[in-house]
């Protein structure tokens, strides 16, 4: 759906994006990681032509990006930026209808696809009359998402959505992002430093520095089969929980014995072993449980590691 060929931009002679390449799939999560000024949000932003790149091809489904006028090009994709980027002196409901106003919907067609994607997004619909700087950061947010989903474009842009959130709003953001339908037919591309969300929410993830791509690869090959040095010391202080995370109970099942195959579990398989064990935490009686399961990922990941 998107192709990035050997593009490159300069900030004042210094290279932000230095000669870089990649695709992002069709309905797949593509996420930029890396630290602050590595590039990310310079490569994001000329995706849409927020910034111009000084030299290679930017293509959206086969077609160059420089071949359409910016406008149109923007009217034909989400962007969802940190802190939401509401317009203050617009009414939540004036937030959401900015697209379907250029765009030139009808009054009945911008309303109804309003009320779904408030549905959709647990907004209540009392919001509609407020301001931006009356809802929570939470709910601005998913103001912000439901603004960049309402015209239902196939790509969809997102500069660091979750930053500003606490830790407790993002993981009930980030859990209602995985499940939520309207998500699942789009090519995403997004942008964090953060490497549990990259991990929790990427199909792919493309780990970035000094404007150069170092390794792309799925959660499972950044982990277990890092390029160099500098990809696995990245990973280094988060490397265990991590593990969990990406390990499914269909990973770990080939290493439990045929009386320990828990059948509560038949239905989650593609469950990571993290979520398992914190399934079973709320249950005293499961401690048998869970040094199965934990005895069976070490086995497992010893593999991965050789």
């Amino acid at each position: 759906m998107i192709t990035v060929k050997a593009v490159s931009k300069s900030f004042n002679g210094k290279k932000a994006v230095d000669h870089i390449s990649f695709q992002a799939n069709d309905q797949e999560i593509f996420v930029l990681l890396g630290t602050s000024g590595c590039g990310k949000t310079t490569t994001l932003k000329m995706i849409n032509r927020l910034v111009e790149a000084d030299s290679g091809s930017i293509f959206i489904n086969g077609e160059n990006i420089r071949n359409r006028k910016v406008e149109e090009l923007r009217m034909g994709i989400g962007f969802v930026m940190q802190h939401s980027g509401l317009f203050p002196h617009y009414t939540i409901q004036q937030n959401i209808a900015v697209v379907p106003e250029l765009l030139k919907w009808n009054r009945k067609k911008t309303e109804k696809r309003t009320y779904e994607l408030m549905d959709k997004l647990h907004l209540t619909e009392d919001i509609l009359s407020r301001y931006p700087h009356e809802l929570s950061g939470g709910q601005q947010q998913r103001v912000g998402i439901a603004r960049a989903l309402i015209a239902d474009t196939p790509v969809l842009l997102m500069d660091e959505p979750f930053g500003a959130l606490d830790n407790i709003t993002k993981a009930d953001i980030h859990s209602e992002f995985k499940s939520l339908e309207e998500l699942q037919n789009k090519t995403i591309i997004l942008v964090t430093h953060d490497v549990q969300e990259a991990f929790e929410l990427g199909h792919r993830i493309c780990l970035m520095d000094q404007g150069k791509i170092i390794q792309t690869g799925t959660p499972k090959e950044m982990l277990y089969h890092p390029k160099n040095d500098f990809v696995r010391d990245f990973f280094a202080e988060s490397r265990l929980l991590l593990e969990y995370k990406v390990t499914t109970f269909q990973d770990i099942h080939p290493f439990l014995t045929p009386e320990s195959y828990y059948y509560e579990f038949a239905d989650t398989k593609n469950s990571s072993v993290w979520n398992i064990l914190q399934r079973l935490s709320l249950n005293r009686n499961n401690s048998e449980t869970d040094e199965k399961l934990i005895r069976a990922f070490n086995e497992y990941r010893k593999l991965q590691m050789i």
